[in-house]
């Protein structure tokens, strides 16, 4: 999906773009545009990174177990719920009693690409997530990390034995099928995400200019006509900005539930 140039990554290729370019140019990278070595998609999710640390190192100094501010009464409510979908909900439920010492990975992940979707509701930016490489990024740090804990969980013999099936008799057969498994979960995290944040993107700009092209030849039939359609590039943009919230959260608590399914199925005791 193209955008134009943004501001964001302006500013960051202003900064970093001299120090960047001859570090790319060393491992046999050779960027379309010298002077903008960085793209804006990594521009942008540079920027939310920083922005991330910042708030919740300032968040971690005003946490209290004694006087929680609203703030922090949301916060736990990502954790826990009534609705049993918090982050120690899923980990309790689907890993099991020592699920929670992967909230790090599987919360930093489903943050990440929260607000990664949900940037460019703000204008002038861009949603990271909307260019394939950051989804991919993502799904890998999620395919390490699910190995690297049913390793850690079972030690390599163990943990190899969950891909060869449940009798010896089918292991020929069943470890390709896992194989292929396992490898079609990296391109599904990666393709279900990039895919609907394309498309989220792509039907907020697309009305949005039907409003704008609707209003434009109203004016031009009628100007109290104009006047009256001029309802139509407001009201029709909020639908698809409601929309494209919805999509947001609704593709961030997917990349945080299947991490989750992987881990469980990695380190659960029985294969």
């Amino acid at each position: 999906m193209e955008h134009h140039p943004t501001w964001i990554g302006d500013l960051v290729n202003q900064w970093l773009g001299a120090l960047v370019l001859p570090l790319l140019e060393a491992i046999g990278v050779h960027p379309h545009e010298p002077a903008r070595p960085i793209p804006d998609h990594i521009a942008t999710e540079w920027f939310i990174a920083v922005l991330a640390v910042i708030f919740f190192l300032w968040f971690r100094s005003r946490l209290s177990a004694d006087n929680p501010g609203g703030l922090q009464l949301c916060a736990e409510q990502l954790l826990s719920n009534s609705f049993r979908v918090g982050l120690y909900d899923l980990l309790d439920e689907i890993v099991g009693p020592h699920g929670r010492q992967h909230l790090a990975l599987v919360g930093s992940v489903g943050l990440f690409v929260l607000f990664c979707n949900s940037i460019s509701l703000i204008p002038g930016f861009v949603s990271p997530t909307a260019h394939h490489t950051v989804p991919l990024g993502s799904a890998l740090a999620v395919f390490v990390y699910y190995n690297y804990a049913g390793l850690r969980a079972h030690g390599p013999f163990g943990y190899g034995k969950h891909f060869l099936g449940p009798a010896p008799a089918l292991a020929v057969l069943m470890l390709p099928i896992e194989l292929i498994s396992h490898a079609a979960r990296l391109l599904s995290l990666t393709v279900r995400l990039w895919v609907n944040m394309v498309v989220s993107e792509l039907l907020y700009l697309t009305f949005l200019g039907l409003g704008l092209v609707a209003l434009t030849e109203a004016w031009k039939l009628n100007k109290v006509l104009g006047g009256a359609a001029l309802v139509a590039p407001l009201i029709i943009p909020l639908a698809f900005v409601a929309l494209h919230i919805f999509v947001a959260f609704l593709q961030a608590f997917v990349f945080t539930l299947l991490p989750v399914v992987y881990v469980g199925g990695a380190v659960a005791e029985e294969h």
